[in-house]
Order: C-alpha cells, then sequence, then structure tokens
C-alpha cells in the first residue's frame, strides 16, 4: 500500500515537473524589434514643457476638473428638474427597461422614438 503511494506521487511529480515549464509567448525579454520613436527629442521636450507650465495634473490626487466650473442654472432649478425627471429615469432603469412606463404613457413613447429616429 505503502508503496503504491510512494509510486503514486513519484509520477505525479515527473509529471508535475514535465509540465512546469515557462510559456515565452507575449514575453517582453524575447522582443527583438528596437523601439523608433517618431518624435524628436526636441519636440518631446516641448510638450514636457507646455504639460509642466499648464500646472494641471490628472493623474494627482489633488487634481479637480471642476475647479473652474460655473453652473448656469440655480440649486432649485436643478433639484426641481431632477424631481420632474426622476420617475421616468426610475422607470428606464428598471428590469423592464421601461416597457411598462412606454405602454402606458404613448407620449413619451412619441418622445423616444423620436430621439431614436434622429441619428444624425
Amino acid at each position: 500500500m505503502i508503496r503504491k503511494l510512494a509510486l503514486t506521487l513519484v509520477a505525479a511529480a515527473a509529471a508535475g515537473s514535465a509540465m512546469a515549464g515557462t510559456a515565452y509567448v507575449g514575453d517582453i525579454a524575447f522582443e527583438t524589434d528596437a523601439f523608433t520613436s517618431e518624435r524628436s527629442r526636441a519636440e518631446v521636450q516641448a510638450e514636457l514643457a507646455q504639460y509642466k507650465q499648464a500646472g494641471v495634473n490628472p493623474w494627482s490626487r489633488s487634481y479637480d476638473p471642476l475647479k473652474s466650473f460655473v453652473s448656469t442654472k440655480s440649486r432649485d432649478q436643478v433639484a426641481a428638474e431632477y424631481v420632474q425627471a426622476r420617475d421616468r429615469v426610475a422607470a428606464f432603469t428598471r428590469e423592464d427597461s421601461g416597457s411598462a412606463y412606454l405602454a402606458r404613457d404613448r407620449a413619451a413613447a412619441v418622445d423616444v422614438e423620436r430621439v431614436a429616429s434622429q441619428s444624425r
């Protein structure tokens, strides 16, 4: 019994070591094409200087794309638009994707059809 177990373990180890190779597909260590830049060093340095002068780093933790945003609507206008549209939005995000809502309200269906037909 122990001998059979030992032979099984040896066979499994041999099979495992036979399969434990390194796959070289897509390995960058075997890249034979040398990098060829499409820009000159001066162009890259000029672009870097322009980037630094702009003072905006979209990868920074302190990056705020809305820093200079100015709304054209008041808070009350936005809240009123939200209240007016929330039932319609909720209907379109349900499981039936708004089918029941559209079946109940044909005027809404006409608006959706008009928007969908204006593909240009």
